[in-house]
C-alpha cells in the first residue's frame, strides 16, 4: 500500500476476541472517545435474522435473505443517556437484537455461505472517514486484514463466565456461574477449532490478556497501540 493510500483510506482499528473478554464495551467507549464509527459485527447476524423474519423470508431461501441483507441501512449508535441503540432503517431495535432468542435465530442464518458472503460486503462498507472501531470475532483475519491496528482480547473462561454471570444476575436473571463456564469453554472449543474464519489472534495484533486487567488500562494499551501507529 502506497502513502497516498494509507492517507486516503479510512483507519481501522479491530478487536477481536472471545465472548465475555470486553470487547464490545472497550471498542464502544473507543469509538466515542475518537469520533469514529462503530461496527459490532455479532450483532450483523441477529439483525439480519429480524429483518428476515419481520419480512416473512424463510431462512432456507438463504438467496432472498442474503440480498435482503444487503438493502437494510444499519448504524450502530446511542442516546444522549449513553445507552446502546442500533438503528435499522431508523428504527431502533437494540432491545430485540440482545433477545436470547435473536441468538438461536441468528446461529441459523449464520450457517450459510450466501449470509455470510452479503453480510461481509455490509461489514467493510463500515470503513469509513474519519474511521473505523470493528469488534467481532474474525475483524482482524477476515474482514480487515489490512487494518493497520489490531487487537486480540482474551480473558480465561472462568472470568468471563463471571462476568456474564454478573449482568444476568443484574438483569434478574436466574443463572448457573457452573454452566455458564461449560457454555463458554464449549463456545471457545467450536470457535477456535471451527475451519471457517476460526477465532485466533492475527499474526500483527496485540494480545492482551483482560482477565486481571480494568477497562480503563485496555483502553490505555489501545491507545499506546493507536499512537505508535500513527492513527491518534
Amino acid at each position: 500500500m502506497s502513502k497516498s493510500d494509507i492517507q486516503t483510506t479510512p483507519p481501522v482499528l479491530t478487536i477481536d476476541g472471545p465472548s465475555g473478554s470486553g470487547k464490545g464495551t472497550v471498542s464502544r467507549l473507543l469509538a466515542n472517545e475518537l469520533g469514529w464509527h462503530y461496527l459490532d459485527s455479532g450483532a450483523l447476524y441477529r439483525i439480519t435474522a429480524l429483518a428476515a423474519q419481520a419480512a416473512e423470508i424463510p431462512f432456507d431461501y438463504a438467496e432472498t435473505v442474503a440480498d435482503y441483507a444487503l438493502t437494510l441501512d444499519i448504524e450502530f449508535t446511542s442516546d444522549e443517556q449513553g445507552r446502546e441503540q442500533i438503528l435499522v432503517n431508523g428504527e431502533d431495535i437494540a432491545s430485540q437484537v440482545r433477545l436470547e432468542t435473536t441468538g438461536e435465530l441468528a446461529s441459523q442464518i449464520a450457517a450459510l455461505p450466501a449470509v455470510r458472503e452479503a453480510l461481509f460486503q455490509v461489514q467493510r462498507k463500515f470503513a469509513e472517514q474519519p474511521g473505523l472501531v470493528a469488534d467481532g470475532r474474525d475483524m482482524g483475519t477476515i474482514i480487515f486484514p489490512d487494518a493497520r491496528c489490531k487487537i486480540f482480547l482474551d480473558a480465561s473462561a472462568s472470568e468471563r463466565a463471571d462476568r456474564r454471570y454478573k449482568q444476568l444476575k443484574e438483569k434478574g436473571v436466574s443463572v448457573s456461574l457452573a454452566r455458564l463456564r461449560e457454555e463458554i469453554e464449549a463456545r471457545d472449543a467450536r470457535d477456535r477449532g471451527r475451519e471457517i474464519a476460526p477465532l485466533v489472534p492475527a499474526d500483527d495484533a496485540l494480545v492482551l490478556d483482560s482477565t486481571a486487567m480494568g477497562i480503563d488500562e485496555v483502553v490505555d494499551r489501545i491507545r499506546q497501540r493507536l499512537r505508535s501507529e500513527s492513527l491518534i
